[in-house]
């Protein structure tokens, strides 16, 4: 673009009679350029874009707040849910314009990458929903740092077998595995040191030597190590959370691994505009390739069988086929279980969902069992609801006595309810009522405020029905001529005491 001064110069020079080609020669422009420039007098054109897209303001405000402020995550809803085409760097622009311009994070200092020396693990806690109820997951993410591909996934809870499962479901997928794993301290895999000095777990020493690389441990407070990996979290934050809704944890892994592995791994990267899935097929021949067949991770637990022929593992419980009720050997693995006895496979069978507990679970190919486990845990509703519909003052009571689910509160629910059962119903309200004063909720304070509330002489015992028709039954009638009993026998134990 010529600028305004310029133009201005060129047009003067004309005026003063100057051919075109001297002024092309001392302005270092085009001959065609210079015709141009004289021909509009030295002005600028006042030109419009015939493909100019008006987009409503109101329409990007709302989508850039549902996103949480995150540019990138608003121009994809954009363009794939309202079909509105625009460029990354105009929706930037409208958006600074629009006052919700943020200061960009400076980058992590990047060092030349070498293709199939170095993958990268970590996780990292975040705050999701699912279907409207709040959960803490941890997000774990395997990071390829020449090729930029990753797999992520997101557990309730992260430990050394999850750990192994998840770096073998993540290797298995990409069937390919680096020299080299960086991670941070963590005692998941290190056994002592920091650093340099870190000596790995000889536990995930041998997982790894399976899938042919070494764990490394970068030095404490050098997190950008693993830069690229630092990078997939930000990216997880500001990409993948906002505008979308998870109904379960298995939803949300659904679409962290079409996210993962299938959208971002064909999305062009930094401004070299690498796509990571054409640069791992690059990267491949200086890979670790997997072997035919590489065990997948599991623990073992030893359980025995109830009379109804039930296993109990977390919560639920696995139905073991056949009359004979022996201990057995549960193969715990990432997405099921396996069930042996003397090395016999039993059965297999699939982990339930999320937080489903108390199920009967039978082996796959099977049908369920008529039969219910003789440990099954039982709910404490109808107990509660007797509590509560017996006496206002109860229900206050369970409303600050019970504040939180789990085993605590069907254990508080039913020690109560046994209580309640034991006494007269003024004698245990007046005594839940003493607890609700005085915050008590411990089962054994309240039983001895009942008997205070009997021995204090406050209370009267209600008067026991007589039959008026007593002497009248035969029982009566058959013991009043039966003989006396002879009670002397006490008198001489009586004396042989005093003696």
């Amino acid at each position: 673009m010529i600028e305004p001064d310029k133009r201005k110069a060129i047009y003067l020079l004309h005026k003063e009679g100057m051919g075109v080609r001297e002024i092309s020669r001392h302005m270092s422009i085009s001959t065609n350029t210079v015709d141009t420039i004289i021909g509009q007098a030295g002005e600028l054109p006042q030109t419009t874009r015939k493909d100019k897209i008006e987009i409503d303001t109101e329409l990007v405000s709302s989508i850039y707040q549902q996103c949480d402020g995150r540019v990138q995550r608003t121009h994809e809803i954009l363009s794939e849910q309202h079909g509105i085409r625009i460029g990354y760097s105009t929706l930037a622009r409208m958006l600074r314009e629009l006052g919700f311009g943020k200061s960009q994070k400076k980058r992590c200092h990047r060092v030349p990458d070498e293709p199939g020396v170095e993958m990268q693990h970590d996780t990292s806690p975040y705050r999701v929903k699912f279907a409207d109820k709040p959960a803490l997951v941890q997000g774990s993410i395997v990071y390829f740092r020449y090729s930029k591909v990753r797999y992520l996934k997101f557990y309730r809870s992260f430990d050394r077998f999850k750990m192994k499962c998840f770096l073998h479901e993540a290797l298995v997928f990409w069937d390919y595995a680096a020299d080299v794993c960086i991670i941070d301290n963590t005692n998941l895999a290190r056994h002592h040191g920091t650093g340099s000095r870190a000596v790995i777990a000889p536990e995930m020493e041998q997982f790894a030597k399976q899938y042919g690389f070494k764990f490394v441990c970068h030095e404490i407070g050098h997190a950008n190590r693993k830069a690229g990996n630092e990078r997939s979290f930000y990216t997880v934050e500001t990409n993948f959370f906002p505008g979308r809704k998870f109904a379960s944890l298995e939803d949300m892994n659904r679409q962290a691994l079409e996210w993962a592995t299938v959208r971002m791994a064909n999305r062009p990267t930094g401004k070299t505009r690498l796509i990571p899935a054409q640069a791992f097929k690059y990267e491949k021949p200086y890979l670790k390739k997997m072997s035919g067949y590489v065990p997948a991770p599991y623990l073992v637990h030893k359980r025995g069988t109830d009379q109804y022929g039930y296993a109990s593992f977390d919560g639920n419980f696995y139905w073991i086929p056949g009359t004979k009720r022996h201990d057995v050997k549960v193969l715990q693995y990432a997405e099921h279980l396996m069930i042996y006895r003397n090395r016999k496979l039993l059965g297999r069978y699939p982990l339930p969902s999320d937080g489903v507990k108390n199920e009967q679970i039978p082996p796959e190919g099977q049908s369920k069992p008529p039969y219910m486990p003789r440990y099954r845990k039982k709910p404490t509703a109808k107990e509660e609801n007797i509590l509560r519909t017996a006496a206002e003052e109860i229900s206050n009571y369970l409303d600050f006595a019970v504040k939180s689910g789990g085993k605590q509160k069907h254990r508080f629910i039913r020690r109560l309810y046994g209580l309640y059962r034991k006494i007269d119903l003024e004698v245990f309200i007046k005594a839940v009522n003493r607890a609700l004063k005085y915050r008590i909720t411990d089962i054994k304070t309240v039983e001895r405020i009942a008997m205070l509330q009997l021995t204090a002489g406050n209370f009267k015992l209600p008067v026991p029905q007589i039959d008026q028709q007593l002497e009248n039954r035969a029982s009566y009638i058959e013991g009043c001529f039966a003989d006396e009993v002879d009670l002397t026998v006490y008198d001489n134990i009586t004396e042989d005491d005093n003696g």
